[in-house]
């Protein structure tokens, strides 16, 4: 559901236990949110998006501008 997040942590050549040591979570947490079987948190979502230089509509998918605003 939410490629965009996958495709960006592949991009740094991460793997998701990575992303969810920087973000604080569990592998298992962080896969639900790529997979879309969960929902992200409004904190989750920022701290992605700055990690990533992103918006948070980026990652939704409410844009195709990577930069943020």
């Amino acid at each position: 559901m939410y490629p965009r997040l996958r495709n960006l942590r592949e991009d740094k050549d991460l793997s998701q236990t990575q992303m969810a040591k920087i973000l604080g979570m569990s592998q298992t947490g962080y896969s639900k949110y790529e997979t879309g079987e969960n929902d992200i948190p409004t904190s989750i979502l920022i701290k992605l998006a700055r990690y990533h230089n992103t918006s948070v509509d980026y990652l939704l998918g409410l844009t195709d501008r990577k930069e943020p605003y």
